[in-house]
């Protein structure tokens, strides 16, 4: 079976994609002398050692759960012989010392995960000197220094780990890990990434993912933080199936991106975790879905590695720490290939999801729009931002995200087409650079409208009111400025397939299409102009090559009000207007 024909409904079609996935790396994780991957040359935050350790080390994700179906004695072997190597002391392939604030210490999740679900075939497997020198030198990292964020489950899934493994436990830290991990909980089944506008992928797929794990053993030891787990993960999965729309698509919002389809790797935790959280018949739609849909897009490269990238590989709106073997993180989305056979999810059929077309989600920070009957989701978040991110404005701050016409980020900081800013108001003071929302000064939410106060330059404040409904919504900015400025209000991306897009603009009205999606702005009160914009090449995260129409205005100092009307829509299927 072609990957781009898997339905991803049985147990072997999971097992095959693996298979697929990871053929490329196989040469590699057999045979090269060294711990590590080296997959490629672009550069990230930390050095190339502990880049090519991650390529290695991440595709355990998978490799682990997929070792409870398929034994595989020569790959187990060869990672054995890898993990000997890197935490040897006296090798010359030792991966050195854990430092604070460690790469290192990202991986050993995926070498904890492995620990706990094969003792037998991997701990016990090693001799005793290769135990001590594993158990060593994952114990350093309890003693690094870590950010207050999701990383805190990395030092709980290490203690966890080492402790099924026949090492004492410490309680007293690994009880205060937890309850930092606990500070982060906001409510609703939400957690923050260590930051309160930080509230993304990281939810899912790291703090309900590892609560999830930790559920499954130590509910013995521990039942009271494992059902604390659990009840939060049921809690926020009532909220998460929102973010997908019917064909599968996540929600692209947020930094890394680059692991794709670890969107859904909540979903693949809660069966492994025997958590109904939702029917299993809808948590297989998602999953489903989600996967064959990802697979139908160019994610590989030309060898048929996971590329750095989202629906195409892309450097462009990468984060510093994503290395060539980064992507591989989204194989945390293969753990129910742990689950047996005979589990209710493998029984299951897939329904349809049952959710609302409006849906205001207050601890997420965001308001919901599902359209044609969930075929397109919009998603307007408030107050959102990361500080230190790559594209922190693009990923978490423009006034609408899309499963069906995503956004771009910024390839440079001089002209507006170098900017790519689709979905948000571009506020210059020299009709040069460009400055978009970032941090606000207050936000609400409501299921009718969303408002922004924001600061783009000292002098200039500015209130912004978005009112969504179906397909559109109009966004009204009350102006207040010391300075003159130049503004550009930006609509919906699309792919640009010919040497200029199909689009058109007039006085007050731009619009532009590709395919089953147009896009389209309206200025109703205060823009001079409307044209089309062909922003930079590689901007957009779903189009290599897009464009998106624009209104223009320049303004004196003094208060100003601008109102337009906006839309992506996206064009009933065929079979549907017969």
């Amino acid at each position: 079976m072609h990957i781009r024909e898997n339905n991803f409904l049985t147990r072997e079609d999971y097992a095959e994609a693996l298979e697929f996935l990871l053929q490329p790396l196989r040469e590699d994780m057999l045979h090269s002398e060294i711990p590590g991957i080296h997959l490629g040359s672009s550069g990230a935050v930390y050095n190339q050692k502990r880049a090519d350790m991650e390529a290695l080390i991440r595709p355990l994700w998978g490799l682990a759960p997929y070792w409870r179906l398929k034994t595989d004695d020569a790959l187990r072997l060869a990672y054995l012989n890898k993990l000997s190597k890197g935490t040897n002391p006296e090798s010359s392939h030792y991966w050195g010392e854990i430092e604070d604030y460690d790469q290192y210490i990202v991986e050993l999740a995926a070498i904890s995960l492995t620990l706990l679900l094969h003792k037998e075939d991997v701990w016990d497997a090693l001799a005793e000197q290769e135990q001590f020198n594993l158990a060593a030198w994952m114990s350093q990292a309890l003693e690094r220094k870590i950010p207050k964020n999701n990383w805190t489950f990395f030092k709980v899934l290490i203690r966890v780990a080492l402790f099924k493994c026949g090492n004492v436990l410490d309680r007293q830290k690994m009880n205060e890990e937890l309850q930092l991990i606990d500070s982060m909980y906001v409510g609703a089944g939400w957690y923050v990434d260590g930051k309160t506008t930080q509230r993304d992928y990281y939810i899912p797929f790291a703090f309900h993912y590892y609560g999830l794990i930790y559920s499954v053993y130590m509910r013995e030891e521990d039942p009271m933080w494992s059902q604390l787990f659990i009840d939060r993960a049921k809690t926020f999965a009532q909220d998460f199936i929102y973010y997908f729309d019917e064909d599968g698509e996540a929600l692209p919002y947020g930094r890394s991106l680059t692991y794709r389809f670890a969107q859904a790797a909540f979903y693949s935790a809660l069966v492994f975790a025997d958590v109904e959280a939702r029917p299993w018949g809808e948590v297989k739609t998602i999953l489903s879905n989600h996967l064959s849909s990802w697979m139908k897009q160019p994610i590989f490269t030309y060898d048929g590695r996971l590329s750095i990238g989202y629906h195409y590989e892309n450097l462009v709106m990468a984060e510093g720490y994503n290395a060539p073997g980064s992507p591989y993180w989204s194989l945390k989305t293969f753990l129910l290939l742990a689950v047996p056979d005979g589990h209710p999810f493998w029984q299951a059929q897939p329904i349809p999801i049952k959710r609302q077309s409006e849906k205001l989600i207050e601890q997420g920070q965001m308001v919901f729009r599902h359209v044609d009957n969930s075929r397109h989701v919009l998603g307007y978040p408030a107050g959102m931002l990361v500080e230190g991110q790559a594209h922190a404005e693009a990923k978490y701050s423009k006034f609408v995200y899309s499963t069906k016409f995503g956004f771009s980020v910024p390839k440079a900081g001089i002209t507006y087409e170098e900017g790519a800013f689709d979905n948000v108001l571009a506020v210059s003071l020299d009709g040069r650079y460009f400055r978009t929302k970032r941090e606000t000064i207050a936000y609400e939410l409501s299921n009718s409208r969303i408002m922004h106060r924001w600061s783009p330059f000292s002098g200039v404040e500015i209130t912004t009111e978005i009112y969504p409904f179906g397909e559109w919504h109009v966004r009204v900015h009350d102006i207040k400025t010391l300075h003159d400025l130049e503004l550009r209000e930006g609509g919906f991306s699309v792919a640009m397939v010919g040497r200029l897009p199909i689009g058109d603009s007039t006085a007050q009205e731009a619009w532009v299409k590709e395919g089953e999606l147009a896009s389209r702005i309206i200025g109703i009160e205060g823009y001079d102009k409307a044209k089309l914009i062909c922003p930079e090449v590689n901007t957009s995260v779903f189009f290599p090559r897009s464009s998106f129409p624009c209104l223009e205005k320049k303004v004196t100092a003094g208060s100003h009000r601008l109102i337009s009307l906006v839309g992506g829509v996206v064009n009933k299927r065929k079979e549907e207007n017969r």
